[in-house]
């Protein structure tokens, strides 16, 4: 007899499977719809500028059918948890720092932000100390720096508030 207090709860995996079938769906859809504006029919001169787009839209959706006929009518769907709680939480606490990254980069500059986020992420998901992370994160980003800026000479984006503008890079 088998306990049922561990027992991981969530949405299952076909209905997660059937959302990103509609949404491949919708993406074929607007393919279609994109080149049969441009013209997705074969013309005097040859195909049209839409007619290839206008079969791999096609492809696109048949395909996105398909999944979504097997996540929610086939024989073998599975119906086990996509994600748990703790399991889902560990890919929020990476995902949702990358996310604030990137959005700190139009601000601060990719050297900077990614500075902090090494820092960070070495002081709050690697717990070392805190002053070993901000060595770590400033000799990378040093080293970033040197290798694109002053060697290969090329320049990488230093944020709206160009923290790093001094430098005169």
């Amino acid at each position: 007899m088998e306990s049922h207090e561990g027992a991981r709860t969530g949405v299952a995996t076909n209905i997660v499977d059937a959302a990103v079938a509609v949404l491949v769906i919708i993406l074929g859809a607007v393919v279609l719809y994109g080149s049969s504006k441009l013209g997705s029919e074969w013309t005097t001169d040859g195909p049209g500028a839409g007619y290839f787009p206008f079969y791999i839209g096609l492809i696109i959706v048949i395909s996105g059918v398909g999944v979504l006929y097997q996540s929610l009518a086939g024989k073998g769907k599975n119906t086990e948890v996509f994600v748990d709680r703790e399991s889902f939480g560990r890919v929020l606490s990476v995902l949702v720092p990358a996310a604030v990254y990137v959005g700190a980069i139009q601000f601060v500059g990719i050297y900077v932000a990614s500075a902090i986020y090494i820092s960070l992420f070495m002081i709050i998901l690697g717990k070392y100390s805190w002053i070993k992370s901000v060595i770590i994160g400033l000799a990378v980003n040093t080293l970033f720096f040197m290798l694109f800026e002053v060697w290969f000479k090329v320049p990488l984006h230093k944020g709206s508030l160009d923290p790093l503008g001094f430098l005169g890079y």
